[in-house]
């Protein structure tokens, strides 16, 4: 008997019944819940039963050409869930037989189900066909009823294949289901630190930290980035709810375990909105093979959710991994634990970090580009360190340049360059098609789309500065950082009201964060509010003297808010968990509050508190370096124009990133039309 199911509206096996037309199973009457890959699985081993099904045919009937997935995992993993649906096993199965390296076959009796009302009836048997007069047998025209019968039974049968497989979409249109979930938007949550040691409480945030990275080459996928996720660590905010407030559409969460070179991580895919298990897996690993586990990670989610990859993005997951050296992976993932503190202390460890990594692995091109970082900011982050831009940026390219000889492929390495170009080179040509490839190689790395902002915000670029500083905030949206620096753009663009609201944005998410106090008192002096401005800015100038955070706090990076690089300044700290609040430790002073209220101070009419700032920044000048342009803000608030363009020529021979801000800066309004001014920025190179 032909035992094709072709035809059939249902199949019986055992207890379970397949629905064909529904595309539903059911056990003793009841729905089991299966998704379409292993359902499709089901259907195509049940078309055939006792016959071997291969895995080239189930891959032409489960995935359409082009689609990226790992095929083997994929099919591995539909079978197990197909498998525990039926509840059958490998090894002694009652339904589902493995044929190692061929395939599978369905070995349980099979009964095929009463047809369609829409099936074609059984038809009455046909006389014996009548003799001619020669003796030979004469067989009548077949009836043209029983002809369009079986053409009708042949569409019938192809229809119901195509119903059964849903091709085109053809069960979903009929049924009235919408088709499989888009999936647009990720967040990874941090990932939970299993290890017996809570020391390794880094070792899971910088492995979160990386699967970000390895996710953020898939596709148009957006990812969200490292500072805005890190805030849910420990949270016990329900999934959705995390959803909402990041705009994402799944979820990725789990766990990771280290015992000496062994990785363990436990990873799973979450449907944002319904709290829906999508995917699940485990992977082990030697240490020296974390990145190709943490890429493996990222193949098998894509293949889950059907991201499309350009042949470019799909090149680059598959490319050939190196082994890391473990001992230079643990000193890079310590070096950006660090480095991602953003405050003096912790900039300190993290360059030793990136040393202690590059002495261990001199090819390792990721620590060479958290060398340039390092180095790149010591010129705002440094504390009793702090260096002047000529010899820390030097420093800084040197690095860059050498992580992109290593690996030209790394966005990180792209982005330290443009930084480096940008802020102390001036080269603004070379620093836009750095920091143009670095967001080609990794569209959701924020902190490019934030430097990116910057650049084309100082060469009067409005529109298009504000475009990148608001994809940097949708990227990091809970990062004070990120919302700041979108407040910064539009001050400088001259919308205050805007730069006010989102001042407030960042203040609601963090009310002691020191820069978005600046940045709100700069908008209030653009329209005169000369008291609410001075406000901020002692509030800003109390918070910046009373509170600092160190290297040796305990609580994780999770809970520790960024600091912006371009202010240097520190966030209130918040408390702990136990209710307990950090140690609080007097910080090193910051020059630009005492800039930027002598300069309120003297708008306002206060000259003689502002030339007590103006001696407080010269007593400061005499331990650390301060850039000389702190000293002009003061002057330019007196009115003092000579004293203003005298600093002013100071910071261009520093070559202080504050330089590059003339352009757009309303501070220095009142010089605009001098012409040392336009001499100033033609040697800049703000004005051709």
């Amino acid at each position: 008997m032909d035992r094709s199911l072709s035809s059939p509206d249902k199949v019986r096996f055992g207890v379970f019944e397949l629905d064909l037309r529904a595309g539903e199973l059911r056990k003793q009457g009841i729905k089991i819940r299966l998704q379409d890959q292993p359902l499709l699985i089901l259907q195509a081993l049940l078309e055939r039963p006792g016959e071997i099904v291969t895995h080239e045919e189930l891959k032409a009937k489960i995935w359409p050409e082009g689609t990226f997935v790992d095929f083997d995992h994929g099919l591995h993993s539909a079978m197990k869930r197909l498998r525990d649906a039926l509840g059958d096993s490998a090894d002694t199965p009652r339904f589902v037989e493995t044929l190692a390296r061929r395939g599978y076959r369905f070995i349980a009796p099979v009964e095929l189900a009463e047809r369609s009302s829409q099936a074609i009836s059984r038809p009455v048997e046909a006389p014996p066909p009548a003799e001619t007069a020669e003796g030979e047998q004469f067989s009548p025209p077949r009836p043209v009823g029983k002809v369009l019968a079986a053409g009708l039974g042949a569409l019938v049968a192809i229809f119901l294949i195509c119903f059964a497989l849903n091709v085109g979409g053809l069960r979903n249109l009929l049924l009235g289901k919408t088709s499989a979930k888009s999936y647009r938007s990720l967040a990874v949550l941090p990932l939970a630190n299993f290890s017996s040691d809570p020391a390794q409480d880094y070792f899971a945030d910088q492995m979160t930290d990386e699967l970000i990275t390895q996710f953020s080459n898939l596709g148009d996928l957006k990812v969200i980035s490292r500072t805005s996720v890190m805030r849910y660590k420990g949270t016990k905010m329900s999934l959705p709810q995390i959803a909402r407030e990041l705009g994402v559409d799944a979820i990725v969460e789990g766990a990771v375990q280290r015992s000496g070179t062994r990785v363990r991580i436990t990873a799973q895919l979450v449907d944002a909105a319904t709290d829906k298990h999508l995917w699940a897996k485990d992977y082990d690993r030697d240490l020296s093979d974390v990145l190709l586990l943490q890429s493996e990670v990222a193949r098998d989610i894509a293949g889950t959710i059907q991201v499309q990859l350009t042949p470019q993005q799909q090149k680059r997951l598959e490319k050939e991994i190196r082994p890391v050296i473990p001992e230079a992976y643990e000193s890079y993932l310590l070096g950006r634990y660090y480095w991602n503190k953003r405050t003096a202390d912790g900039l300190k460890k993290a360059g030793d970090f990136f040393q202690q990594a590059i002495a261990k692995d001199p090819n390792y091109a990721l620590a060479y580009s958290g060398l340039s970082d390092y180095f790149a900011f010591l010129t705002l982050v440094g504390g009793p360190e702090i260096m002047p831009p000529r010899e820390a940026m030097t420093k800084a390219k040197t690095a860059a340049a050498k992580a992109l000889e290593l690996d030209d492929s790394l966005a990180e390495a792209h982005a330290s360059m443009g930084h480096v170009l940008h802020n102390y080179d001036w080269d603004w040509a070379g620093a836009e098609r750095e920091f143009k490839r670095a967001i080609e190689l990794n569209p959701n790395y924020s902190i490019v789309h934030h430097w990116y902002a910057h650049e084309l915000m100082q060469l009067g670029r409005v529109r298009e500065g504000l475009e990148e500083a608001r994809r940097a905030k949708e990227l990091d949206p809970l990062s004070l950082f990120v919302n700041n620096g979108l407040a910064r753009q539009y001050y400088l663009s001259r919308q205050n009201d805007e730069a006010i609201a989102q001042c407030r944005k960042a203040l609601k998410i963090d009310p002691g964060y020191v820069p978005a106090h600046i940045q709100l008192g700069l908008a209030f002096e653009q329209k005169a509010m000369f008291n609410e401005a001075i406000l901020e800015f002692e509030q800003a100038r109390e918070q910046a003297a009373s509170y600092a955070l160190t290297g040796e706090e305990t609580v994780s990076a999770g809970n520790a808010p960024p600091v912006p690089a371009e202010s240097a300044i520190p966030s209130r700290p918040l408390a702990l968990s136990s209710g307990s609040r950090r140690p609080v430790t007097p910080a090193v002073d910051l020059p630009v509050v005492h800039a930027m209220l002598g300069h309120a101070y003297a708008r306002s009419g206060r000259r003689a508190e502002a030339q007590n700032e103006l001696q407080v920044l010269g007593t400061l000048a005499q331990t650390r370096y301060v850039p000389p342009s702190y000293e002009a803000i003061v002057y330019i608030g007196l009115g003092d124009k000579d004293q203003a363009f005298t600093w002013l020529d100071q910071s261009y021979q520093d070559r202080s990133e504050h330089m590059l801000y003339l352009k757009m800066e309303p501070l220095v309004d009142p010089l605009r039309n001098d012409p040392r001014f336009a001499s100033l920025l033609k040697r800049v190179g703000l004005q051709h």
